[in-house]
């Protein structure tokens, strides 16, 4: 039984050129085939939202990746009458995550104030780790604790701005996010009005059938690198104007090598050259770990909101 997923990076303006990236498994080749790229564009006929709807029928994809929140932050409007402050939001899940932030903070705090001195050298020596080699030497959220990361914590939460699975991101990936692509995770960050008006339009026009999930671009890089699948100076040459093009060709012939993926030479050339339609790429790829049961768990409270927010799993090599 043929079986397929799709991705569809949902980043910048209504005008973008956006591409939908189609991968089919085929059990008697037991291989991947990237069945279709195709990118939405302006039509003499068709608005670019349903040629979108038009291709999720058409090929019959039954689920879809997207790197765009598909849940609210806890805040809401219901709220409004009774609110207390959004230092005071006694939604369990806002309550929650706080717990689990001063959790960490006061667990750094006694390392601190049970041997100040102590404290102080390993911090130094944390600091003399030479990252670049590893960026997966440790966890963020173990001892000692980053004092970017302390910051972040120290921020907090914002129930109008902030899900509960953004911090579960920041646990498992501020450090890194930070080192590589100089980006802390924020589920709305970079999300317009515009942008969240015709996501909820194309919710109500897609096929009710649907099963719909997020995730993250550059968690997904940063997942490629833990399995040394790519390298950290790939990852750092797409932000080169000079060599995004060749890291993007190296990043997605390693993926075709080890993640058992055919791809025809047009569509190579279009993902090399376009950054959009690598995003919907690597999008698909994260579907195709979820179709093999290969995503991190994540706990309840992470997607409790219902944002289906998934992170792929590639196997180590050597």
């Amino acid at each position: 039984m043929v079986r397929n997923v799709a991705g569809m990076s949902l980043g910048g303006g209504r005008k973008e050129n956006f591409f939908f990236s189609l991968l089919e498994y085929y059990p008697e080749k037991k291989r991947w085939f990237l069945k279709s790229l195709n990118q939405v564009k302006d039509e003499e006929i068709r608005d670019r939202d349903e040629i979108i709807t038009s291709w999720v029928s058409q090929y019959g994809v039954k689920q879809l990746i997207v790197d765009f929140p598909l849940s609210s932050p806890p805040c809401e409007e219901t709220c409004l009458p009774n609110c207390t402050g959004a230092n005071a939001c006694p939604r369990r899940s806002v309550v929650e995550v706080r717990a689990e932030m001063k959790k960490l903070l006061d667990e750094d705090a006694k390392f601190h104030n049970e041997n100040p001195k102590k404290y102080e050298q390993e911090r130094v020596a944390s600091l003399e780790v030479d990252y670049s080699k590893n960026l997966l030497k440790k966890n963020t959220d173990e001892h000692m604790l980053s004092k970017s990361f302390k910051r972040k914590l120290r921020k907090g939460f914002v129930p109008y701005w902030h899900r509960p699975i953004d911090f579960w991101v920041w646990k498992n990936y501020y450090d890194q996010l930070l080192e590589v692509f100089k980006i802390s995770y924020e589920s709305f960050g970079n999300v317009s009005m515009m942008l969240l008006a015709r996501l909820n339009y194309l919710l109500r026009h897609l096929p009710k059938d649907l099963e719909m999930y997020e995730s993250n671009i550059q968690i997904c890089l940063i997942e490629l690198y833990r399995a040394r699948v790519v390298s950290k100076s790939l990852l750092l040459q797409l932000f080169d104007l000079d060599l995004a093009s060749s890291a993007r060709e190296q990043i997605i012939l390693q993926i075709e090598q080890h993640m058992e993926i055919f791809i025809y030479e047009n569509d190579l050339d279009t993902i090399i050259k376009n950054s959009q339609a690598f995003d919907s790429f690597i999008l698909s790829v994260v579907g195709q770990r979820m179709l093999m049961n290969n995503i991190r768990e994540i706990p309840i409270w992470g997607n409790s909101d219902g944002g289906n927010f998934i992170v792929p799993i590639f196997h180590l090599q050597g």
